[in-house]
């Protein structure tokens, strides 16, 4: 439902865009303000002054060690809203982040890394992957090997069923950000054997593909939206 994105007890965390702060301290995930044993720990949640296709967009920042944004406070991009810490189900110092699109709510989670712009001179890797019959598989491995530095990148799928929701355009069940730009053989093990094909990743681009058991990969991305007056 969110990423874990590791960084020292203390380090600021900061708006990821403009919005009113409509959640700040213990209970986000259960909704019980007073719940000092709620996973999420100390959290801040955001309502962003825009969204999408007329939804609205939320972001979550959970496992604080201190609160600094109060309830009701507008906030801008970069704007300190509080300190990494390891507050809830932790393992160590860390900020949860989630994007929640139409509703302030676990159930509305996407995957933050389609929202997040990439470092300059990376991109971000998407995908479907699918068995024969056309329906999604999920914890399927999917490795990526650069083909410039030999790096390898292991991504598990995920997808209906879980918690985690796919994105209404690409209906996703795998992302992979900060991916330096660059050709990558990707390999998926099906059926015992391994079927692979190779993509490139631009700077600041989504690279998409799709994946359909025995019928093997495509790269064509899903039909571009079309606005509505």
């Amino acid at each position: 439902t969110g990423v874990d994105i590791d960084a020292d007890e203390g380090a600021p965390i900061m708006a990821a865009g403009p919005g009113t702060v409509v959640w700040a301290g213990w209970g986000l995930f259960t909704e019980t303000p007073t719940n000092d044993q709620d996973p999420y720990g100390l959290a801040v949640a955001i309502r962003h002054d825009f969204g999408y296709n007329d939804q609205q967009l939320y972001t979550v920042y959970a496992h604080m060690d201190e609160v600094i944004a109060v309830v009701g406070q507008h906030v801008e991009t970069g704007e300190l809203i509080g300190l990494v810490g390891a507050t809830g189900n932790t393992t160590g110092p860390h900020i949860h982040f989630e994007v929640r699109l139409s509703s302030n709510s676990f159930h509305h989670t996407l995957n933050p890394e389609l929202w997040i712009a990439p470092p300059q001179g990376w991109g971000v890797l998407v995908g479907r992957v699918m068995d024969t019959k056309k329906e999604t598989m999920r914890h399927m491995e999917v490795l990526l090997i650069s083909e410039e530095t030999k790096k390898t990148y292991l991504v598990r799928t995920y997808g209906s069923g879980g918690a985690a929701n796919s994105d209404p355009y690409y209906n996703e069940n795998l992302v992979l950000g900060d991916l330096p730009a660059g050709i990558y053989k990707v390999i998926i093990s099906y059926e015992k054997k391994d079927k692979q094909t190779w993509v490139e990743i631009f700077p600041g681009q989504v690279t998409y593909f799709t994946f359909e058991g025995e019928n093997g990969f495509d790269t064509k991305r899903p039909p571009a939206p079309t606005l509505e007056f």
